[in-house]
């Protein structure tokens, strides 16, 4: 009797044990999403900081080989810091040249984008009470300020980054140290390798970025220049600036130059031909030649780049829209270190070879 009673007992247990498991582990991501969300200011600093370690710690280390530590840290502080200072005041140049242009002229604008959309709803095109509503002057002066006044609420942002960043590049020769002495081998080996393989494809990934960025905005630039649109250097350097951030930089450096281009030349097949062109040029840089540069090594299912541009951009604003990408490498790379979880590296990133025939 005792033994037909405690057996059923134990059934429920096993069965409920799995449940467990998932229902855990569904807490702990929501407190981890939910933790990064509302304490951005502290977490968004230290990842930005880990990522520049990443880039810049070969130059660290090549330098302390044949210098003291802390003037080879000192050298590698100030050209960061140029790095940052130079990309800063070329974004803000180029924004604020067409940001002022379109303040000083946003009543001949406003009129333009009306009439556009008045001949767009006489030709039946629905759209045009949507369109005029939120891609119109106002709208283009909104996101003008928004980026503006973000650049300009930056330096604090930068300043934490760059102590991070000092005590990081202190700290990485003795953390390495620890991390082989400790008594999970099998972990000190993820984080090692799963370390320098992230690494190695930040850089890769810095590179190939900014080779195509530079393309694009020369691109950009010929094109406008060719097609006698002003501020054509602006839009190149926009271009250049936005191409960082995947969809989204790609997205707006095209809006831009084209409801401007509607509005300079006040005829509506010019600014479709700037609109097509510079769609041409965005997809064969970001389509063709930047996945065929990049190769294997950074290739990431397309669905997964988009969700995690969002969702960053979500979590920590414009910031987030530019680490998303880099953050999902990271992941993926550190899953592949491991025999339980390779399967999502597998999932997530190359995508599988086929033989022909």
């Amino acid at each position: 009797m005792s033994s037909n009673i405690d057996q059923p007992s134990a059934a429920p247990s096993s069965t409920t044990q799995p449940h467990f498991g998932v229902a855990t582990w569904l807490i702990a991501a929501i407190l981890i999403f939910a933790a990064l969300y509302y304490a951005n200011a502290i977490f968004a600093p230290v990842v930005c900081a880990l990522f520049i370690i990443a880039l810049v710690w070969p130059l660290q280390k090549r330098l302390q080989a044949t210098m003291p530590k802390l003037l080879a840290l000192a050298i590698v502080l100030l050209a960061t810091i140029i790095v940052f200072l130079v990309f800063g005041s070329l974004i803000s140049w180029g924004f604020g040249r067409v940001g002022r242009s379109l303040i000083a002229e946003a009543d001949r604008f406003q009129a333009i984008y009306e009439q556009t959309a008045t001949w767009l709803e006489g030709h039946g095109i629905m759209i045009a009470g949507l369109w005029a509503e939120n891609l119109d002057v106002r709208w283009l002066m909104r996101v003008l300020q928004g980026i503006t006044t973000h650049l300009n609420t930056t330096v604090t942002f930068w300043l934490v980054v760059l102590i991070y960043l000092l005590l990081g590049l202190l700290e990485v020769d003795e953390l390495t140290e620890k991390i082989r002495h400790l008594k999970n081998q099998e972990a000190a080996r993820v984080l090692i390798e799963g370390s320098r393989s992230i690494a190695e494809k930040f850089r890769h990934y810095m590179l190939i970025r900014t080779a195509m960025s530079i393309a694009t905005g020369a691109f950009v630039w010929a094109l406008a220049a060719a097609a006698g649109l002003q501020f054509a250097k602006e839009w190149g350097v926009i271009a250049f600036a936005l191409n960082f951030i995947p969809f989204i930089g790609p997205f707006i450096a095209t809006m831009f130059p084209t409801l401007f281009a509607l509005a300079q030349f006040e005829w509506w097949q010019s600014a479709v031909l700037v609109f097509i062109c510079l769609n041409i040029i965005q997809f064969v840089i970001g389509s063709y030649i930047e996945p065929r540069v990049a190769g294997r090594a950074l290739a990431i299912s397309p669905f997964l780049v988009l969700f995690s541009v969002f969702f960053w951009t979500y979590l920590w604003g414009f910031f987030g829209a530019f680490i998303g990408v880099p953050i999902t490498i990271a992941l993926l790379t550190l899953c592949a270190q491991h025999p339980s979880t390779v399967w999502v590296s597998d999932l997530f990133g190359a995508p599988v070879e086929t033989p022909e025939g």
